[in-house]
């Protein structure tokens, strides 16, 4: 049986179609497979990290668990299974684009130029980029990290910012790039490195895990802020409405200020650790009106 050429043409295009090729959506995925893939931090005090029992905790974490039952519901699911999927700053990109987790929850960062990569939920937390140096150290600020080893997280904002720093400001710093916060942390407490930079939570909480966090001090102006939030698939507004949904309700009920109390200024696991880490006006703000815009 021969067709209407602009049948066939009609039939061409439906076949190269993006809706034709198209694969399930992760919601879909989710359904089918009775399993969510949830990324995490070993090492995100207190966001998201992996204590010595092999438990993951943390803020953002609770956030992420809060948001795996909206999924359920929404889904209509009896059950859903959470499959727990240990990522680094240099792979949580390629693990959301493989479709490896489903979502991830940490400490990442929301900017314009990461909307490229991947879709962000609305922010769960506010940041500033600071230093963390010994107490007795000459350096108060960045004025005076010029000349001075420097370390920091790879695959991080922070890591951009100090590259930034060298070339705008001719600071001629030595940087350095850590695998995650703990070896950062480490090459500062062995005089590797005059001072760390990262997002100042991040660097209350290394303090924290110091033998003797008094030996440690987190200071100067912060060099940008931060909008830490959820990571999805790019394109996936199916899934990024219930994750927005579900982050919305946890911070206009009140819940998303008593898990903050929980985790910034209480004791936590596994140690009874205190970052005692006040909550801001930004982060009050914040749980007033939940959106998802980046700083920058």
């Amino acid at each position: 049986m021969r067709f209407p050429a602009r049948i066939l043409l009609f039939i061409a295009a439906l076949i190269a179609s993006p809706l034709a090729n198209a694969a399930p959506g992760t919601l879909d995925r989710i359904r089918e497979q009775g399993v969510i893939h949830l990324g995490y931090r070993v090492s995100s005090m207190p966001f998201s990290y992996l204590t010595p029992e092999g438990e993951v905790q943390g803020y953002s974490h609770a956030f992420a668990l809060r948001i795996t039952e909206a999924v359920r519901t929404h889904l209509g699911l009896s059950r859903l299974e959470v499959r727990l999927v240990p990522i680094t700053s240099q792979s949580r990109f390629l693990l959301i684009d493989s479709g490896r987790i489903d979502l991830e929850c940490g400490s990442t960062t929301h900017n314009h130029d990461r909307e490229q990569l991947a879709t962000f939920s609305n922010t769960l937390f506010i940041a500033g980029t600071r230093l963390l140096t010994r107490h007795d150290s000459p350096i108060r600020g960045f004025d005076d990290i010029a000349g001075q080893r420097v370390v920091t997280t790879a695959g991080t904002t922070s890591e951009q910012l100090l590259w930034r720093m060298n070339d705008r400001r001719a600071r001629a710093m030595t940087i350095m790039s850590a695998h995650d916060h703990d070896d950062a942390f480490l090459s500062l407490q062995a005089g590797r490195a005059s001072a760390f930079m990262m997002d100042d939570a991040l660097l209350f909480g290394e303090r924290a895990k110091a033998a003797r966090p008094e030996d440690w001090r987190v200071s100067g102006k912060p060099q940008s802020f931060e909008a830490y939030a959820c990571m999805l698939k790019k394109g996936d507004l199916a899934l990024k409405r219930v994750v927005d949904q579900a982050i919305t309700h946890t911070m206009r009920s009140g819940e998303a200020e008593r898990l903050y109390l929980q985790w910034f200024t209480r004791p936590i696991p596994p140690h009874g650790l205190n970052l005692n880490f006040p909550l801001s006006d930004a982060m009050r703000a914040l749980f007033r009106a939940p959106n998802d815009q980046p700083f920058e």
